[in-house]
């Protein structure tokens, strides 16, 4: 199998990237996170790409909050969804490959990547992209999930993104849920050495510390069992965390 893009991503993973209600929970979490870092600035001052922006669900709440905000996607459906569907004054909607970003240099304040990296056939290749079109000291909003997760976020398999890749794809056929398994995580080593030409903010403690702030309780229950071990994970065991917030700077 030759690694590519999963061109339709959208179609492949419905209806969950047409969810607006759970999009719209992932958008108000990035403007906390993006409110507390940028306390005292405005972020009507910034303009904004957003690298996988998929059917856009996200980043037509966003667009409220920013001066100026693109979405790029390879997924042709899922981009002219978002032509289609979401018209905003200071929004629009590209196709565009994470890979090769068609923006001048130090053009961006502000990248958002969230769970995208996995998604793409060479992902620090992406990360040079998005330094290089980032103003200096400018911000990639970073959202990744740790190959160490028992529960696959894509498949919803267990052990799916652990297991060698050749028993990867064999997994997802016997579930009847695909062909090949495309998505290539790394663990917290190889996400800190895929990052390693910024500086890093991280944000996953505190989050998890503090679930009604960041608007996450709809995933983690504050003061549950759940919340506690993911509260011990975070504190002692960090390398294991399901996944990260970074925020990263342009140095």
């Amino acid at each position: 199998m030759k690694r590519g893009y999963q061109y339709n991503f959208s179609q492949i993973h419905q209806p969950e990237m047409y969810d607006e209600k759970t999009r719209q929970k992932k958008a108000i979490t990035i403007i906390a996170v993006l409110s507390t870092f940028f306390a005292g600035q405005k972020l009507q001052d910034l303009t904004v790409l957003d690298v996988g922006s998929s059917t856009g669900l996200i980043d037509y709440y966003l667009a409220d909050h920013f001066k100026q905000l693109i979405g790029i996607d390879i997924d042709e459906t899922a981009v002219v969804y978002a032509q289609q569907h979401l018209k905003h004054s200071t929004l629009q909607f590209q196709l565009g490959d994470a890979m090769n970003l068609a923006f001048p240099d130090d053009h961006f304040d502000l990248v958002i990547c969230a769970q995208i990296y996995e998604h793409v056939p060479d992902a620090r290749q992406m990360m040079a992209e998005i330094h290089r079109v980032l103003k200096p000291n400018g911000i990639c909003y970073f959202a990744a999930t740790n190959r160490f997760k028992i529960q696959e976020a894509h498949y919803h398999l267990p052990f799916l993104s652990i297991i060698p890749r050749f028993l990867a794809h064999l997994y997802l056929r016997l579930a009847k849920k695909g062909r090949f398994y495309y998505e290539q995580h790394l663990s917290y080593w190889g996400l800190k050495k895929l990052v390693k030409a910024y500086h890093c903010i991280d944000f996953t403690a505190q989050m998890l510390h503090n679930p009604e702030k960041y608007h996450i309780s709809y995933l983690l229950k504050p003061h549950s069992s759940q919340h506690r071990i993911a509260q011990f994970v975070v504190d002692h065991l960090y390398s294991l965390s399901p996944g990260y917030i970074w925020l990263l700077q342009k140095k």
